[in-house]
Protein backbone atom coordinates (compact mmCIF):
# COMPACT_ATOMS: atom_id res chain seq x y z
CA UNK A 1 0.00 0.00 0.00
CA UNK A 2 1.58 3.40 -1.12
CA UNK A 3 2.26 6.07 1.81
CA UNK A 4 -0.01 8.34 -0.03
CA UNK A 5 -2.82 6.03 0.71
CA UNK A 6 -2.37 5.69 4.21
CA UNK A 7 -1.89 9.43 5.44
CA UNK A 8 -4.06 12.48 5.91
CA UNK A 9 -3.08 15.39 3.20
CA UNK A 10 -0.54 17.47 5.25
CA UNK A 11 -2.85 20.47 4.47
CA UNK A 12 -5.24 22.36 6.79
CA UNK A 13 -8.84 21.13 5.72
CA UNK A 14 -10.57 23.61 3.55
CA UNK A 15 -14.12 25.17 3.97
CA UNK A 16 -16.54 23.02 1.67
CA UNK A 17 -16.78 25.69 -1.55
CA UNK A 18 -20.44 25.94 -2.27
CA UNK A 19 -22.03 23.53 -4.86
CA UNK A 20 -23.12 26.20 -7.53
CA UNK A 21 -19.29 27.18 -7.23
CA UNK A 22 -17.98 23.63 -7.93
CA UNK A 23 -20.11 23.64 -11.16
CA UNK A 24 -19.07 27.27 -12.22
CA UNK A 25 -15.38 25.88 -12.09
CA UNK A 26 -15.76 22.30 -13.60
CA UNK A 27 -17.77 23.88 -16.39
CA UNK A 28 -15.17 26.76 -16.76
CA UNK A 29 -12.21 23.88 -16.83
CA UNK A 30 -14.12 21.81 -19.28
CA UNK A 31 -14.33 24.82 -21.79
CA UNK A 32 -11.31 26.05 -21.78
CA UNK A 33 -8.75 23.59 -20.95
CA UNK A 34 -10.99 19.97 -22.13
CA UNK A 35 -12.37 21.16 -25.40
CA UNK A 36 -9.24 20.75 -26.80
CA UNK A 37 -8.45 17.52 -25.61
CA UNK A 38 -11.36 16.09 -26.31
CA UNK A 39 -10.62 14.45 -29.51
CA UNK A 40 -7.21 13.00 -28.92
CA UNK A 41 -8.58 11.52 -25.42
CA UNK A 42 -11.54 10.17 -27.88
CA UNK A 43 -8.71 8.68 -29.98
CA UNK A 44 -6.53 7.47 -26.96
CA UNK A 45 -4.50 9.92 -27.72
CA UNK A 46 -4.35 11.31 -24.48
CA UNK A 47 -5.27 10.14 -20.70
CA UNK A 48 -5.99 13.31 -18.98
CA UNK A 49 -4.22 12.79 -15.66
CA UNK A 50 -3.17 16.56 -14.93
CA UNK A 51 -6.77 17.82 -15.62
CA UNK A 52 -8.34 15.17 -13.33
CA UNK A 53 -6.26 16.51 -10.71
CA UNK A 54 -6.92 19.65 -11.50
CA UNK A 55 -10.54 19.02 -10.90
CA UNK A 56 -9.83 17.74 -8.00
CA UNK A 57 -8.53 21.31 -6.73
CA UNK A 58 -11.50 22.63 -7.90
CA UNK A 59 -14.08 20.17 -5.77
CA UNK A 60 -15.49 17.78 -8.21
CA UNK A 61 -14.50 14.71 -6.60
CA UNK A 62 -15.87 15.88 -3.07
CA UNK A 63 -19.31 17.49 -3.37
CA UNK A 64 -20.89 13.96 -2.67
CA UNK A 65 -19.25 12.55 0.65
CA UNK A 66 -21.56 11.47 3.39
CA UNK A 67 -21.91 14.21 6.34
CA UNK A 68 -24.12 13.02 9.37
CA UNK A 69 -25.27 10.15 7.87
CA UNK A 70 -26.92 12.39 4.78
CA UNK A 71 -25.40 12.32 1.30
CA UNK A 72 -25.98 14.72 -1.55
CA UNK A 73 -25.39 13.84 -5.22
CA UNK A 74 -26.53 16.99 -7.22
CA UNK A 75 -23.40 18.79 -7.54
CA UNK A 76 -21.73 15.71 -7.95
CA UNK A 77 -23.71 14.95 -11.35
CA UNK A 78 -24.24 18.55 -12.72
CA UNK A 79 -20.26 18.33 -12.57
CA UNK A 80 -20.02 15.64 -14.39
CA UNK A 81 -22.72 16.91 -16.93
CA UNK A 82 -20.86 19.89 -17.37
CA UNK A 83 -17.71 17.95 -18.38
CA UNK A 84 -20.06 16.08 -20.56
CA UNK A 85 -21.06 18.26 -22.33
CA UNK A 86 -17.37 18.85 -23.99
CA UNK A 87 -16.41 15.23 -23.61
CA UNK A 88 -17.88 11.74 -22.71
CA UNK A 89 -14.78 9.99 -22.20
CA UNK A 90 -14.15 12.31 -19.47
CA UNK A 91 -17.32 12.48 -18.12
CA UNK A 92 -16.91 8.65 -17.31
CA UNK A 93 -13.43 9.09 -15.75
CA UNK A 94 -15.49 12.01 -13.43
CA UNK A 95 -17.95 9.16 -12.73
CA UNK A 96 -15.48 6.60 -12.35
CA UNK A 97 -13.46 8.96 -9.54
CA UNK A 98 -16.60 10.06 -8.26
CA UNK A 99 -17.23 6.70 -7.28
CA UNK A 100 -14.42 5.85 -6.05
CA UNK A 101 -14.71 8.41 -3.35
CA UNK A 102 -18.26 7.31 -2.78
CA UNK A 103 -16.66 3.60 -1.74
CA UNK A 104 -14.06 4.61 0.56
CA UNK A 105 -16.40 7.83 2.11
CA UNK A 106 -18.84 5.22 2.89
CA UNK A 107 -17.10 2.34 4.54
CA UNK A 108 -16.87 1.66 8.12
CA UNK A 109 -13.02 1.04 7.48
CA UNK A 110 -11.46 3.92 9.67
CA UNK A 111 -7.69 2.67 8.00
CA UNK A 112 -9.58 4.95 4.41
CA UNK A 113 -10.53 7.90 6.01
CA UNK A 114 -7.35 9.61 4.70
CA UNK A 115 -7.72 7.58 1.38
CA UNK A 116 -10.70 9.57 0.89
CA UNK A 117 -9.34 12.73 1.40
CA UNK A 118 -6.54 11.70 -1.00
CA UNK A 119 -9.04 10.71 -3.78
CA UNK A 120 -11.77 13.41 -3.05
CA UNK A 121 -8.70 16.17 -3.75
CA UNK A 122 -7.20 14.23 -6.65
CA UNK A 123 -3.82 12.92 -5.17
CA UNK A 124 -4.98 9.57 -6.04
CA UNK A 125 -6.75 9.50 -8.98
CA UNK A 126 -8.75 5.47 -9.92
CA UNK A 127 -12.06 3.76 -10.62
CA UNK A 128 -14.62 1.02 -10.38
CA UNK A 129 -14.12 -2.83 -10.87
CA UNK A 130 -17.56 -3.70 -9.96
CA UNK A 131 -19.04 -4.09 -13.83
CA UNK A 132 -18.52 -8.34 -13.16
CA UNK A 133 -19.90 -8.27 -9.39
CA UNK A 134 -22.81 -5.93 -10.37
CA UNK A 135 -23.77 -8.04 -13.06
CA UNK A 136 -22.80 -11.39 -10.27
CA UNK A 137 -25.40 -9.26 -7.97
CA UNK A 138 -28.19 -9.62 -10.59
CA UNK A 139 -27.92 -13.31 -11.71
CA UNK A 140 -25.87 -12.30 -15.23
CA UNK A 141 -22.42 -13.40 -14.38
CA UNK A 142 -20.39 -15.62 -11.72
CA UNK A 143 -17.51 -13.32 -9.82
CA UNK A 144 -14.28 -13.54 -11.50
CA UNK A 145 -11.79 -13.02 -8.35
CA UNK A 146 -11.48 -15.61 -5.58
CA UNK A 147 -9.55 -14.59 -2.42
CA UNK A 148 -8.59 -16.84 0.85
CA UNK A 149 -8.22 -15.17 4.41
CA UNK A 150 -4.38 -14.75 5.98
CA UNK A 151 -2.51 -12.92 8.67
CA UNK A 152 -3.55 -9.18 7.83
CA UNK A 153 -5.80 -9.22 5.21
CA UNK A 154 -6.42 -11.91 1.92
CA UNK A 155 -4.75 -13.00 -0.99
CA UNK A 156 -6.73 -12.68 -4.14
CA UNK A 157 -6.43 -14.25 -7.69
CA UNK A 158 -8.67 -13.99 -11.24
CA UNK A 159 -8.63 -11.25 -13.50
CA UNK A 160 -11.15 -8.20 -14.66
CA UNK A 161 -11.52 -7.55 -18.27
CA UNK A 162 -12.07 -3.86 -18.44
CA UNK A 163 -11.49 -1.19 -15.84
CA UNK A 164 -11.31 2.44 -16.06
CA UNK A 165 -9.49 5.42 -15.15
CA UNK A 166 -6.27 3.62 -13.80
CA UNK A 167 -2.51 3.74 -14.21
CA UNK A 168 0.69 4.08 -12.34
CA UNK A 169 -0.19 4.65 -8.79
CA UNK A 170 -4.04 4.45 -9.27
CA UNK A 171 -6.81 2.39 -7.12
CA UNK A 172 -10.09 0.56 -7.65
CA UNK A 173 -12.74 -0.55 -5.87
CA UNK A 174 -14.01 -4.44 -6.87
CA UNK A 175 -15.28 -7.48 -5.03
CA UNK A 176 -14.22 -10.71 -4.47
CA UNK A 177 -15.43 -14.36 -2.81
CA UNK A 178 -13.96 -16.46 -0.16
CA UNK A 179 -12.63 -19.61 -1.86
CA UNK A 180 -13.61 -21.63 0.83
CA UNK A 181 -17.25 -19.82 1.70
CA UNK A 182 -19.87 -19.87 -1.52
CA UNK A 183 -21.31 -16.50 -1.32
CA UNK A 184 -19.54 -14.65 1.16
CA UNK A 185 -18.07 -11.75 -0.53
CA UNK A 186 -15.63 -9.40 0.18
CA UNK A 187 -15.21 -5.25 -1.44
CA UNK A 188 -11.99 -4.00 -1.14
CA UNK A 189 -9.57 -1.35 -2.91
CA UNK A 190 -7.07 -2.89 -5.30
CA UNK A 191 -3.48 -0.94 -5.44
CA UNK A 192 -2.36 -0.75 -8.46
CA UNK A 193 1.11 -0.43 -7.58
CA UNK A 194 1.13 -3.93 -6.18
CA UNK A 195 3.64 -5.49 -8.21
CA UNK A 196 1.13 -9.04 -8.00
CA UNK A 197 -1.63 -6.86 -9.84
CA UNK A 198 -0.67 -6.54 -13.51
CA UNK A 199 -2.88 -3.51 -16.15
CA UNK A 200 -3.25 -4.87 -19.59
CA UNK A 201 -3.64 -2.86 -22.53
CA UNK A 202 -7.14 -3.84 -24.04
CA UNK A 203 -8.03 -3.86 -27.87
CA UNK A 204 -9.22 -0.63 -29.73
CA UNK A 205 -12.68 0.43 -29.00
CA UNK A 206 -15.10 2.45 -30.77
CA UNK A 207 -14.92 5.51 -28.39
CA UNK A 208 -13.29 6.00 -24.86
CA UNK A 209 -9.72 4.95 -25.52
CA UNK A 210 -8.39 7.78 -23.42
CA UNK A 211 -9.90 6.67 -20.11
CA UNK A 212 -7.34 4.71 -18.90
CA UNK A 213 -9.24 1.44 -19.55
CA UNK A 214 -7.10 -1.76 -18.62
CA UNK A 215 -7.76 -5.71 -18.36
CA UNK A 216 -6.17 -6.32 -14.75
CA UNK A 217 -4.95 -9.72 -13.37
CA UNK A 218 -4.68 -10.55 -9.76
CA UNK A 219 -1.57 -13.65 -9.25
CA UNK A 220 -2.29 -14.07 -5.55
CA UNK A 221 -2.31 -10.31 -4.42
CA UNK A 222 -1.69 -9.73 -1.06
CA UNK A 223 -5.04 -7.12 -0.05
CA UNK A 224 -4.13 -5.95 3.93
CA UNK A 225 -7.17 -5.62 6.53
CA UNK A 226 -6.67 -1.97 5.76
CA UNK A 227 -8.04 -1.84 1.79
CA UNK A 228 -11.13 -3.43 2.92
CA UNK A 229 -14.18 -1.58 2.04
CA UNK A 230 -16.61 -4.02 3.23
CA UNK A 231 -16.32 -7.64 4.71
CA UNK A 232 -19.12 -9.22 4.36
CA UNK A 233 -20.05 -6.73 1.31
CA UNK A 234 -23.54 -7.61 0.45
CA UNK A 235 -24.85 -4.85 3.44
CA UNK A 236 -22.77 -1.96 1.92
CA UNK A 237 -23.26 -3.01 -1.91
CA UNK A 238 -27.22 -2.18 -1.06
CA UNK A 239 -26.01 0.61 1.02
CA UNK A 240 -23.74 2.45 -2.08
CA UNK A 241 -25.91 1.46 -5.11
CA UNK A 242 -28.31 3.88 -5.97
CA UNK A 243 -25.28 6.19 -6.20
CA UNK A 244 -23.03 4.11 -7.97
CA UNK A 245 -25.60 4.88 -11.06
CA UNK A 246 -27.03 7.87 -10.09
CA UNK A 247 -23.71 9.51 -10.64
CA UNK A 248 -24.08 8.06 -14.22
CA UNK A 249 -26.99 10.17 -14.91
CA UNK A 250 -24.40 12.63 -15.48
CA UNK A 251 -23.08 11.84 -18.47
CA UNK A 252 -25.84 11.27 -19.85
CA UNK A 253 -27.48 15.02 -19.26
CA UNK A 254 -23.79 16.45 -20.68
CA UNK A 255 -24.25 14.55 -23.65
CA UNK A 256 -28.11 15.15 -24.36
CA UNK A 257 -27.35 18.92 -23.97
CA UNK A 258 -24.81 19.01 -26.38
CA UNK A 259 -26.83 16.96 -28.86
CA UNK A 260 -29.49 19.65 -28.54
CA UNK A 261 -26.52 22.09 -29.41
CA UNK A 262 -25.26 20.65 -32.26
CA UNK A 263 -29.13 19.99 -33.96
CA UNK A 264 -29.25 24.42 -33.00
CA UNK A 265 -26.13 25.17 -34.81
CA UNK A 266 -27.34 23.76 -37.96
CA UNK A 267 -30.85 25.11 -37.82
CA UNK A 268 -29.96 28.26 -39.83
CA UNK A 269 -28.09 26.52 -42.87
CA UNK A 270 -29.97 23.37 -42.21
CA UNK A 271 -33.30 24.13 -40.87
CA UNK A 272 -35.99 24.31 -44.25
CA UNK A 273 -34.65 20.70 -44.72
CA UNK A 274 -34.68 19.56 -41.07
CA UNK A 275 -38.32 20.05 -40.40
CA UNK A 276 -39.21 17.27 -41.79
CA UNK A 277 -37.31 14.89 -39.14
CA UNK A 278 -39.55 13.59 -36.50
CA UNK A 279 -37.35 14.54 -33.60
CA UNK A 280 -37.09 18.17 -32.89
CA UNK A 281 -34.50 20.29 -30.49
CA UNK A 282 -37.65 21.03 -28.43
CA UNK A 283 -38.49 17.74 -28.45
CA UNK A 284 -34.92 17.05 -26.68
CA UNK A 285 -35.16 19.95 -24.15
CA UNK A 286 -38.33 18.79 -22.39
CA UNK A 287 -37.05 15.30 -22.24
CA UNK A 288 -33.52 16.58 -20.60
CA UNK A 289 -35.82 18.50 -18.71
CA UNK A 290 -37.87 15.76 -17.32
CA UNK A 291 -34.62 13.81 -16.88
CA UNK A 292 -32.58 16.55 -14.82
CA UNK A 293 -35.57 17.21 -12.59
CA UNK A 294 -36.39 13.27 -11.91
CA UNK A 295 -32.44 13.35 -11.43
CA UNK A 296 -32.29 15.87 -8.65
CA UNK A 297 -34.97 14.70 -7.16
CA UNK A 298 -33.73 11.29 -6.56
CA UNK A 299 -30.12 12.63 -6.31
CA UNK A 300 -30.63 14.42 -3.03
CA UNK A 301 -31.57 10.92 -1.12
CA UNK A 302 -29.03 7.80 -2.26
CA UNK A 303 -29.33 6.57 1.05
CA UNK A 304 -33.45 6.01 1.02
CA UNK A 305 -33.91 2.68 1.19
CA UNK A 306 -37.48 2.44 0.12
CA UNK A 307 -37.79 -0.31 -2.95
CA UNK A 308 -39.93 1.96 -4.61
CA UNK A 309 -37.14 4.63 -4.72
CA UNK A 310 -35.30 1.77 -6.20
CA UNK A 311 -37.04 1.18 -9.11
CA UNK A 312 -36.65 4.86 -9.51
CA UNK A 313 -33.21 4.95 -9.88
CA UNK A 314 -33.27 1.89 -11.94
CA UNK A 315 -36.02 3.22 -14.55
CA UNK A 316 -34.11 6.84 -14.73
CA UNK A 317 -31.04 5.09 -15.52
CA UNK A 318 -32.83 3.02 -18.14
CA UNK A 319 -34.64 6.30 -19.23
CA UNK A 320 -31.36 8.66 -19.46
CA UNK A 321 -29.50 5.32 -21.56
CA UNK A 322 -32.17 5.30 -24.02
CA UNK A 323 -32.51 9.29 -24.02
CA UNK A 324 -28.93 9.42 -25.01
CA UNK A 325 -29.02 7.59 -28.42
CA UNK A 326 -31.65 8.95 -29.32
CA UNK A 327 -30.30 12.46 -28.97
CA UNK A 328 -27.27 11.77 -30.20
CA UNK A 329 -29.25 9.70 -32.91
CA UNK A 330 -30.87 13.10 -33.36
CA UNK A 331 -28.01 14.97 -33.86
CA UNK A 332 -26.05 12.82 -36.72
CA UNK A 333 -29.67 13.27 -39.32
CA UNK A 334 -30.03 16.89 -38.09
CA UNK A 335 -25.97 17.34 -39.11
CA UNK A 336 -26.25 15.18 -42.70
CA UNK A 337 -23.01 14.71 -44.51
CA UNK A 338 -21.51 17.05 -42.41
CA UNK A 339 -21.77 15.19 -39.21
CA UNK A 340 -20.36 11.95 -40.78
CA UNK A 341 -17.12 13.84 -41.00
CA UNK A 342 -14.48 12.37 -38.39
CA UNK A 343 -13.72 15.75 -37.39
CA UNK A 344 -17.55 16.66 -36.52
CA UNK A 345 -18.26 15.88 -33.24
CA UNK A 346 -22.05 14.84 -33.58
CA UNK A 347 -20.49 10.89 -34.72
CA UNK A 348 -18.17 11.35 -31.66
CA UNK A 349 -21.44 11.84 -29.68
CA UNK A 350 -23.13 8.83 -31.04
CA UNK A 351 -20.99 6.67 -30.56
CA UNK A 352 -20.56 8.10 -26.56
CA UNK A 353 -23.96 7.62 -26.64
CA UNK A 354 -24.11 3.89 -27.26
CA UNK A 355 -21.76 3.52 -24.50
CA UNK A 356 -23.49 5.33 -21.83
CA UNK A 357 -26.50 2.62 -23.13
CA UNK A 358 -24.12 -0.32 -22.58
CA UNK A 359 -21.78 0.46 -19.80
CA UNK A 360 -22.75 -1.90 -16.68
CA UNK A 361 -25.23 -1.46 -15.42
CA UNK A 362 -26.44 -1.75 -19.37
CA UNK A 363 -29.79 -1.54 -20.89
CA UNK A 364 -30.33 -4.78 -21.10
CA UNK A 365 -29.55 -5.80 -17.40
CA UNK A 366 -31.85 -2.36 -16.50
CA UNK A 367 -34.69 -3.90 -18.30
CA UNK A 368 -33.78 -7.30 -16.52
CA UNK A 369 -33.49 -5.51 -13.01
CA UNK A 370 -36.72 -3.32 -13.21
CA UNK A 371 -38.41 -6.77 -14.20
CA UNK A 372 -36.57 -8.41 -10.91
CA UNK A 373 -37.19 -5.63 -8.48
Amino acid sequence: MSSVAVSRLAVDEEPDLPRASITDQVASIARKDLAPLAADIDSGAVYPADLLRRLGDAGAWGSHRPNHGAADLRCAIQSIAALGEVCGATAFMAWCQNTLVWYAANSGNPALAGFSDDVASGKILGGTGLSNPMKTLFGIEKLKLKGRKVDGGYVVRGALPWVSNLGAGHFFGTIFEIEDRPGEIVMFLADCSNAAITLQPCKPFLAMDGTGTYGVQFRDAFVPDALILAAPAGPFVKKIRSGFILLQAGMALGLIRDCIAIMDEVAAPLGHVNRYLPQQPADFRQLASDLESETMDLAADPFNADDSYWRRVVALRLKAGEASVAAAHAAMLHCGARGYLKSHRAQRRLREAYFVAIVTPATKQLRKMLQDA
